[in-house]
């Protein structure tokens, strides 16, 4: 792994004045690394942060993937890491019009890193130094404790992924904390529009415009005033939100256990909080990215196109860009290319805005005609694209822009699997063309980590009693009990999970198992001493 060479640093940093012209920011400084496929298999389980901690499954993975390699060989275009300074990794083999393109690609993608409001946590830290430390921290723990680092690493990490990456102490910073009240931000638009009063797709979009425009013209009373108007209007807004203040505060599991636990509270145990304080760190930073997937790729796809397309490197590349851009963002009849959804819905809200479709006057024509000529030509396409980048996750662009139209434009459908008996085949047919079913597929998609927190009625110094909020998901079962003892043995006592499992209902008459319906009955799982049962209750 070494840094580009002269020539195509500097292509690369004619590329980053093209993109400023065209809106997008960052920061000037970036690093550019010459990787064989070789590092990539070495680098992608540590998350492309050659600094990240040592652990054995990073060691099993990297066996993994050169297994794999062996089979399905492949040649990635490029991979980028939101650090300070933004690093990106480029293959070995690329000519300078490849790399223009990979180029205006991860500039997007730096530009996404560097203004979505969902990784604003990450903008004052250099992770990559602060991994590093916390690398060289653990080691020496490991020459005191030896394997119980280990063990406390991977208890954490079991549960690492129940942290409060939406709670608003993390995603803003204190500049902005201080002067308004953020959390009130995310409350009301991602839950008190949406989930109580059912607004429509089209009055969240109205209030977001409104609330931006009060924050750019009145700067810093500009949030004040806007949720004064707030509660002008819906005087209920206060106590819902205080409810659910109080219930995210439980959320972090991996927090509670840290804060509250009898066992770590003792003084001999007390660097196990450290290791955890690690993981959790980690785990908050890369949460950002986890939920942006299709808006990131997106935003990058969207630009490496628009700005290739108008490069001096593009000509008598013509066919080859056609074929490497098709491979990356053709639409998938089965599956999800989230760099195709992404950029086809932006694309999509740009056109929309430009033609003022996010107005009330479109919102009441009927007929298909009448909103296909619809067209107040208000130029506000890039604006509104720029916004969407800045305040939106992938579940809000989702249940947001994907419409009967948009659906309908890129011919797209909900696929399903039926076995023919006669062939002895499975097939595959198109399920549904409707709106709301290939958005509920798209939403279905998204990473979603199950909801668990404590009972803090149930909870104390003996036991951890913990509730999963069931959403029609039962956990996997196998996992249960591993999760379970690693949780008995940081909150050094028994460990209850309330939760539901799912049977299959079979038919009492057939002879054969034939599923007819599913019976969804309540559980407690109870860790004692590394043993676990099931109880039905």
């Amino acid at each position: 792994m070494y840094l580009i060479d002269q020539h195509t640093k500097a292509i690369m940093e004619k590329c980053k004045e093209k993109a400023r012209s065209v809106g997008l920011t960052f920061t000037p400084e970036t690093l550019e690394y010459i990787v064989t496929n070789q590092d990539l298999l070495e680098l992608s389980p540590k998350i492309m942060i050659p600094t990240l901690y040592d652990y054995w499954v990073h060691d099993v993975e990297v066996l993994k993937e050169y297994a794999k390699y062996k089979l399905y060989p492949t040649n990635p275009y490029e991979t980028v890491i939101n650090s300070r300074p933004a690093i990106s990794y480029y293959n070995d083999n690329n000519p300078d019009w490849l790399n223009v393109m990979i180029f205006y690609h991860v500039l997007g993608h730096i530009d996404f890193f560097q203004n979505n409001q969902y990784f604003k946590h990450t903008w004052d830290d250099d992770f990559v130094g602060a991994a590093l430390a916390d690398k060289r921290f653990i080691n020496s723990l490991r020459s005191r404790y030896g394997r119980w680092v280990d063990y406390v690493i991977e208890f954490s990490r079991s549960i690492d992924n129940i942290v409060a990456a939406y709670n608003y102490d993390v995603l803003l910073d204190k500049e902005i904390q201080d002067r308004a009240l953020p959390a009130e931000i995310d409350y009301y638009f991602n839950v008190f529009l949406p989930e109580v009063l059912k607004a429509s797709d089209l009055e969240i979009f109205k209030q977001l415009e409104k609330y931006n425009f009060l924050v750019q013209h009145q700067q810093d009373v500009g949030q004040v005033t806007f949720f004064s108007q707030v509660r002008e209007t819906h005087p209920e807004f206060e106590s819902y939100f205080n409810n659910y203040v109080q219930k995210q505060k439980s959320r972090d599991l991996l927090e509670f256990i840290r804060d509250n636990s009898p066992f770590l509270k003792q003084e001999s145990n007390q660097w196990m909080k450290s290791v955890m304080n690690i993981i959790r760190n980690t785990a908050l930073y890369f949460a950002p990215q986890i939920r942006t997937k299709i808006m990131n790729e997106g935003w990058a796809s969207y630009w490496h196109d628009h700005l290739f397309r108008e490069d001096p490197y593009l000509q008598t590349h013509e066919v080859d860009y056609a074929k490497i851009n098709a491979y990356v963002t053709s639409l998938s009849r089965v599956g999800l290319n989230p760099y195709a959804i992404g950029l086809r819905l932006f694309e999509f809200v740009e056109e929309l805005a430009d033609k003022g479709k996010f107005s009330s006057q479109y919102q009441q024509l009927a007929l298909a005609v009448e909103r296909e000529r619809f067209n107040l030509h208000t130029g506000k396409g890039k604006e509104a694209i720029f916004n969407v980048r800045r305040y939106f996750n992938d579940f809000m662009f989702i249940h947001a822009f994907v419409t009967q139209e948009f659906v309908d434009r890129h011919n797209l459908f909900v696929v399903g699997k039926r076995i023919n008996e006669e062939k002895g085949v499975i097939e595959y047919y198109i399920k549904s063309r409707k709106a709301e079913d290939y958005k509920k597929m798209l939403i279905d998609n998204l990473y979603h980590p199950p909801v668990i927190y404590p009972d803090l009625n149930k909870t104390s110094d003996k036991v951890l009693y913990l509730v999963h909020e069931f959403e029609g998901k039962q956990l996997i079962q196998e996992f249960i009990p591993e999760v379970l003892i690693g949780l008995n043995y940081l909150w050094g006592g028994e460990v209850q999970l309330e939760t539901t499992e799912i049977l299959v209902k079979k038919s009492k008459e057939s002879k054969e198992e034939e599923e007819v319906g599913f019976v969804y009955r309540p559980v407690l799982y109870v860790c004692k001493d590394r043993k676990v049962e099931k109880r039905v209750l």
